[in-house]
């Protein structure tokens, strides 16, 4: 059917659109430093080479023996708190990283590039909930101000040498596979936590909210947008907020086994709500999300317990 390019294919939301790809008929290439991601997780269909997004003659090398019809970006620094920690790090890899790409596909684009943005950042400390796309950014931490540049650049890009983009702004994806060592995923250090038998870190009161959304519905939005050629940003949620709290519980009840949660200090610049407007999506492709924030996090419980090892 194609062939395309998935940078961050070993990661988590990379490596399940991987899948999708490769049981829908398409050649993929993935390229990965496996610095966040795990190569267990590629798909054994999938040709891969161990790249770092921001090593311009390797890639170099890839696009001039391939030709692309579709390109996601998942490629990135992603966690929010490392950002604060290592700006200049963050900034080198998200935008550096999508610079080195759009100069070299400038020339040949692809049908569409689809980038992995973020909702749950980049609109900043908003009252409007939830929140559209219309609504201007502000991001307050670098890791969201990374990602407002790349869909800037992405625009650019597009207007001078047309190449079709869409900027996909996720909610707080969770699911299988997610890495429950990285601070970026609250649903899967709890689950792990309460298999290990210790005890659940929320920091600040627990009552801040998120738009949680399950990792198979990201993936049916990435796809869909594959197929058409819609360009912009659009948001990628539930439109429903979910309490850190109400998580905690939904998890325990689902594992059937009690935890101890502790209090922790609130986390400095941190977000007290967020949820994502998703009228744009729904009346452009027609896309919904299936899953309830129940039903997903049974689904990740039952494939934590089948593969968590302590």
């Amino acid at each position: 059917m194609g062939k395309v390019l998935v940078t961050g294919g070993c990661g988590f939301i990379g490596s399940h659109t991987v899948d999708k790809l490769i049981e829908e008929n398409y050649q993929v290439i993935v390229i990965d430093n496996l610095s966040t991601g795990f190569i267990t997780n590629l798909n054994k269909k999938a040709i891969f080479y161990n790249i770092d997004i921001r090593d311009k003659e390797r890639l170099k090398e890839i696009f001039e023996n391939n030709y692309f019809d579709y390109i996601f970006h998942f490629a990135a620094q992603i966690n929010v708190r490392k950002g604060e920690e290592e700006p200049f790090f963050d900034v080198d890899v998200n935008i550096g990283g999508i610079i080195n790409l759009l100069e070299i596909i400038k020339k040949n684009p692809p049908k569409k590039i689809i980038f992995s943005s973020t909702g749950g950042v980049i609109y900043g400390l908003t009252d409007i909930l939830p929140t559209p796309e219309t609504v201007e950014p502000f991001p307050i931490c670098i890791y969201g101000i990374s990602k407002l540049t790349c869909e800037k650049l992405l625009y650019a890009y597009w207007k001078k040498y047309g190449i079709n983009y869409v900027a996909l702004r996720y909610g707080n994806v969770y699911g299988p596979r997610q890495n429950y060592l990285s601070e970026a995923g609250v649903i899967a250090i709890f689950i792990s936590r309460i298999l290990s038998g210790k005890e659940c870190i929320i920091f600040g009161d627990g009552n801040q909210t998120r738009d949680f959304i399950y990792i198979e519905d990201v993936i049916s939005a990435n796809i869909a947008f594959m197929n058409n050629d819609i360009t912009g940003i659009f948001n990628v949620g539930t439109g429903i907020e979910t309490s850190v709290n109400r998580i905690f519980e939904i998890i325990r009840e689902k594992i059937g086994k009690d935890c101890k949660k502790v209090y922790g200090e609130e986390k400095k610049g941190e977000l007290k709500r967020s949820c994502l407007s998703i009228e744009k999506i729904k009346k452009q492709i027609n896309w919904l999300p299936k899953f309830s924030i129940e039903e997903g996090i049974e689904k990740t419980v039952d494939w934590f317990c089948l593969n968590f090892r302590i």
